[in-house]
């Protein structure tokens, strides 16, 4: 990667803050000024599909963005507009120091145009961001149509050509991609790697763990005792057990509704087949005698860690469809979980998404067809801001691709820094075990841990945002050392 010198004219100097997900490629030129003629395809008009096409269009990428809509409408939405909120209006906190406000602090600082869009249609909702919806939608789309370089076509893709030489493709379509769509990434993604639901099992934190009332063990002493187990006495169970019957199921519109697998009822449905039927399934107790006692207990409720830290650990086999309030009331009945924190509630919905670490990169460019990137709820992200998160990568990453192609076809993209919430929610997505992957949402638990020890929460958590924007601002600006060099000014979406 050749430096750029004082020689540069000030309209080569000006081309040369092209972003791309490296921050500033020092010789990167606007594509259209190179001539360049490919063009991104686009697939879906939900907030990560136009997100991704403002960010290729700003670096003047020329984009196809297809929406299927109203051509062919889905049962959850109600009109045919961009972007348009099919759930809550709500895209979370703005309260300091919280996960969410960070991942869109780094957003807005890399220059999202519909964290943008949001912000100029917000309505009051305390210390949440909320939008009106038909105001945001309309923003989104006049953002849209005023793109010269970006082109609607309303229209449903059934096929992807994955070998188009002068195209690449970005899949957003959402979670309710249509059946000859999802056939096609079924294709692309190979057998097993398409899911079409999600099954979450609660998170605990562990710190909130009451160690006094539990143990460690392995089922017949079998490995090393991993698992942190909530051992139940009869009575004990006996009121998790009607607690847990009696609780409000979440609401689910007729389009949400599953067929449950055998092997993935939620536990509340199980628990329904007979009062004794969770003791020989999720809460058998055979083989977990307690260390202290030498006993088995009447039931028990296995704790499985979260990730390598020993931070937070999941509720094997917890998998429901219960309302967050009503997990909170009957989860905190189990022995060791009175006080418990939740990171993640259990969650059981339709959701059509990938096996995330199983096929993509870091790039969100698919390992075996890396002319196809994915973004959005499909590519295992949960959450508006989310979808807008990936989709905005998903955009820089492709123009900086068809950047590289004329320009440098051996430079690598460097991924946003692993202590920033991009950065940690795409290590997430690429690096999660594949075997047991499930789509999340920005927490602090993605993000690596700081080197010292701070037993304050509040405190943590400011840390690990003043870590995190610390290094993005690293990997997002130019170095001061390259800005003498031009004597540039930051371009105004960072500044």
């Amino acid at each position: 990667m050749r430096a750029i010198g004082v020689s540069l004219g000030e309209r080569e100097k000006r081309a040369a803050y092209n972003r791309t997900s490296a921050g500033f490629f020092p010789e990167a030129v606007n594509a259209s000024e190179r001539g360049i003629m490919q063009t991104v395809k686009i697939i879906g008009g939900g907030l990560a599909g136009c997100e991704a096409a403002l960010q290729c269009a700003a670096r003047g990428v020329p984009v196809e963005l297809y929406e299927m809509r109203p051509v062919r409408s889905t049962p959850a939405h109600q009109t045919a507009d961009l972007a348009e909120l099919v759930c809550s209006n709500s895209l979370k906190s703005e309260s300091e120091f919280t996960a969410p406000w960070l991942l869109k602090q780094e957003m807005r600082r890399a220059g999202c145009h519909l964290l943008a869009c949001a912000d100029r249609c917000a309505v009051p909702a305390g210390h949440a961001l909320a939008v009106d919806r038909v105001a945001y939608s309309a923003a989104v789309s006049e953002a849209i149509a005023a793109q010269p370089l970006i082109r609607l076509r309303r229209q449903e893709v059934e096929s992807i050509n994955e070998e188009e030489r002068d195209q690449i493709t970005i899949i957003a379509s959402g979670p309710l991609t249509s059946d000859a769509l999802s056939a096609e990434i079924a294709r692309l993604a190979g057998g097993g790697h398409l899911y079409f639901y999600d099954s979450i099992s609660p998170i605990v934190e562990a710190g909130s763990i009451d160690r006094s009332r539990v143990y460690l063990a392995a089922r017949y002493e079998k490995g090393t005792p991993d698992y942190i187990n909530c051992p139940l006495n009869r009575e004990e169970y006996d009121r998790f057990y009607d607690a847990l019957i009696s609780a409000q199921s979440a609401e689910s519109k007729e389009w949400e509704k599953v067929n449950y697998f055998e092997s993935c009822l939620p536990i509340e449905e199980l628990a329904r087949r007979g009062r004794d039927t969770l003791r020989f399934g999720p809460m058998k107790p055979v083989g977990l005698a307690d260390p202290v006692t030498g006993k088995r207990p009447y039931a028990v409720v296995q704790l499985r860690q979260e990730n390598q830290r020993a931070d937070s650990y999941n509720l094997v086999g917890f998998q429901n469809h219960l309302k967050f309030a009503e997990q909170a009331r009957v989860l905190r009945l189990i022995p060791g979980l009175e006080n418990a924190r939740f990171l993640r509630y259990g969650q059981i919905h339709r959701n059509t998404y990938i096996n995330a670490p199983a096929l993509l990169g870091e790039t969100l460019q698919m390992k075996a067809h890396p002319r196809v990137l994915l973004a959005g709820q499909i590519c295992g992200v949960e959450g508006y801001v989310e979808s807008m998160a990936m989709g905005m990568l998903a955009g820089i990453h492709a123009a900086t691709l068809l950047g590289n192609q004329s320009r440098n076809p051996q430079a690598v993209i460097v991924p946003p820094p692993r202590e920033s919430a991009l950065g940690s929610l795409l290590h997430y997505l690429t690096h999660a075990n594949p075997r047991n992957f499930q789509p999340a949402n920005i927490t602090f638990d993605l993000l690596p841990p700081l080197e010292e020890k701070v037993r304050d929460r509040q405190q943590r958590h400011r840390m690990l945002c003043q870590r995190a924007l610390e290094k993005f601002e690293g990997w997002w600006r130019p170095s001061a050392k390259l800005e003498e060099k031009i004597d540039l000014a930051m371009p105004s979406a960072v500044r």
